[in-house]
């Protein structure tokens, strides 16, 4: 299948309404990372400055405590695991994934800002519908990803180059990221990348491979990508935190 054309179907996305003016949160005395703690255990991620839209948007709904609840309701092992949808709060499965807080963001996707194993990333609906590349207001990824081989690297740089229609290089250190810790490069500069895993990378993992029917052939089909078991998240920022050593 067509990658883009089955990611069009994982980051479906209700709402194209504007994010108002006083969403967004003020990043004074406020750390950049969260921990995203879940009954399969606790993930941290870094926001970045560089997407200050949805780095601040975020932290807003981290205050709200809008995440707290929201549950992983896709993952796909090897690639990625989603979250964020206020829908995935009721009792009604079906209608996960179409939820958002009533507004998209402005993308902010940069060459630098990479799918790599470890990214935090915003969902969004697809290009047919979204040619501006608009953000969910509250939908994001994580990438679990795979190493990738330098022919995949080259075929990524080719497609990208087409679709922005200009020459696009990964730099060395981005290649070697990608062919010794994995990551989606299929997905570069089409999704604003906002953050990234710095603890955790065995949770994202043990998210990455929950039985869903699926892998496992049991519940209904058409929940093919959602976890058997809910895997629900509450997020809180943390203070003056150390990131281990990275290794991932």
């Amino acid at each position: 299948m067509n990658p883009l054309r089955q990611l069009s179907k994982i980051f479906l996305i209700a709402s194209i309404l504007m994010i108002p003016a006083s969403g967004c949160a003020s990043q004074d005395s406020m750390s950049n990372y969260y921990a995203i703690d879940t009954n399969a255990g606790r993930l941290v991620v870094k926001l970045y400055d560089e997407t200050p839209i949805h780095r601040d948007n975020f932290i807003k709904l981290a205050n709200d405590q809008f995440y707290d609840g929201t549950s992983f309701h896709r993952v796909i092992a090897g690639f990625m695991i989603q979250g964020g949808d206020p829908n995935s709060k009721d009792d009604d499965p079906y209608n996960d994934g179409m939820g958002d807080p009533g507004y998209t963001l402005q993308a902010e996707i940069l060459p630098e800002l990479i799918n790599r194993r470890g990214a935090l990333v915003a969902a969004r609906q697809g290009d047919q519908v979204n040619p501006e590349r608009r953000s969910s207001g509250s939908q994001f990824y994580v990438v679990q990803g795979r190493p990738m081989p330098e022919e995949a690297l080259t075929q990524s740089e080719a497609q990208i180059s087409m679709t922005i229609g200009r020459p696009y290089k990964y730099s060395e250190a981005q290649r070697n990221v990608y062919t010794t810790l994995g990551g989606a490069p299929w997905l570069d500069m089409q999704y604003s990348v906002f953050g990234e895993l710095v603890e955790g990378f065995d949770v994202l993992d043990k998210i990455g491979a929950a039985p869903t029917p699926g892998t496992t052939g049991q519940g209904d089909p058409r929940l093919r990508d959602m976890p058997l078991e809910r895997i629900q998240m509450t997020v809180t920022r943390l203070v003056d935190y150390t990131p281990p050593p990275q290794g991932n």
